[in-house]
């Protein structure tokens, strides 16, 4: 079997969907991070599912990606500046 690219492998692995909301620099970052927090989430899961990861080590991987994944949004300021939509 050949050897994939890496840039295959990780598009394969880690799936980027397009953004469509407003934009601003923030929000395509914070897009990005909670599209890699929804991919990792899914990975965890079906590992917990499938007996590989124990309900406690899924829950505290959980866990810790929510904290990284709200302090993405804090320090992008992601809901404190109301959008140019809403307004």
């Amino acid at each position: 079997m050949k050897n994939l690219d890496p840039m295959n492998k990780n598009g394969f692995l880690y799936p980027r969907s397009r953004y469509y909301g407003a934009f601003s620099p923030e929000t395509l970052a914070f897009n990005a991070n909670l599209q890699e927090f929804a991919q990792k989430i899914s990975y965890i899961s079906a590992l917990e599912t499938g007996g590989k990861l124990s309900p406690e080590e899924a829950y505290t991987q959980v866990k810790r990606l929510w904290k990284q994944l709200k302090q993405s949004k804090k320090e992008l300021r992601i809901g404190s500046n109301p959008s140019p939509e809403t307004k």
